[in-house]
């Protein structure tokens, strides 16, 4: 998969004019405009072009805005309008122009359209797998985003950029971003994922790190109709002697209900939860020679020994 990314990458990155035009057609991007409403004047550097330049920019190696606009001389040589010069501000402007709810509709929508396209072969023993996870982007120094996404508070004011946090969930078949929330730095990935349950469907398989594997979260995506599969947090303690063995390095285990509300969860939220839950914890060893061997534990809802086995030897959690 990582090998076909770059390829497409390298492609993209090489061509001529827009690249994303063909990806992208005008026509949808006509249909999301339309659906929110959006006037906007005919020129060169309309939502169109520079939609398509913004995407190309991102992706290129280069990712200056004079190379961006060398792609847009490129692509209107082909057509009989005037070549615009190769000074980037009518670009960087249009640019900040392109409404945020634009960018989320056509995310949304791309998404959507790949998601219909997947056949059963694609999917793991008949199931779409989501892939769950948090990550951190800069952003420009302006003072709203500063305001908004403060930088960390251990760099000095003015030495460092507005940081934020995004959780993101994916497919597994398609590669594309399905839902995507963002908040503040010091966000923990979990109250980004309560944000995100909402966005599966009903017999989806969840695969996320440790940092996700929490009792409230199991059982509310048990709630949804979907199966979780999370790497064991290292707060809790495994051992061998508890549980009901079912299979080689497989038993099902009782988890109780915290005695404390966690955070992130309301007091009506928590006293919804079940006294307790069984779920099942399987484990393997990493053996490297010369280095220490070591447990991996996963934690899951799903039933069937065999489809844990595949999971187990193919999924790999950090």
């Amino acid at each position: 998969m990582t090998l076909r990314v770059q390829i497409l990458k390298d492609k993209f990155s090489q061509s001529l004019g827009l690249p994303f035009k063909e990806l992208l057609p005008e026509s949808v991007i006509k249909l999301a405009i339309s659906e929110l409403k959006i006037k906007y004047k005919k020129r060169l550097f309309d939502p169109f072009v520079t939609l398509w330049a913004f995407l190309s920019q991102v992706l290129d190696t280069d990712k200056t805005c004079n190379n961006a606009v060398s792609k847009i001389i490129a692509h209107l040589a082909e057509s009989e309008v005037e070549v615009p010069s190769t000074d980037t501000s009518a670009y960087c402007q249009a640019r900040a122009r392109l409404p945020e709810k634009l960018l989320e509709n056509l995310f949304n929508l791309s998404a959507k359209n790949l998601e219909e396209k997947v056949r059963t072969e694609y999917l793991w023993c008949g199931r779409n797998v989501k892939v769950i996870d948090g990550s951190t982007v800069s952003m420009p120094d302006t003072v709203e985003n500063q305001k908004e996404y403060p930088q960390p508070s251990s760099q000095k004011e003015g030495c460092g950029f507005p940081i934020a946090k995004i959780g993101v969930i994916f497919s597994l078949a398609t590669g594309a971003a399905i839902a995507l929330c963002i908040d503040v730095l010091n966000t923990h990935d979990i109250k980004l994922a309560r944000r995100l349950y909402s966005f599966l469907k009903p017999n989806d398989v969840l695969l996320g790190d440790r940092a996700f594997c929490a009792y409230a979260d199991i059982v509310a995506i048990s709630k949804l109709g979907c199966d979780a599969v999370f790497r064991k947090h290292q707060s809790r303690t495994t051992t061998i002697r508890k549980g009901k063995i079912v299979g080689d390095c497989d038993k099902l285990v009782t988890w109780h209900k915290p005695k404390r509300c966690p955070q992130g969860l309301s007091k009506d939220e928590f006293d919804a939860l079940p006294s307790a839950i069984t779920v099942r914890e399987i484990y393997y060893y990493i053996v490297i020679p010369g280095f220490r061997t070591q447990r991996v534990s996963l934690i899951t809802t799903m039933n069937g020994y065999s489809n844990l086995f595949y999971s187990r030897n193919c999924w790999n959690l950090r």
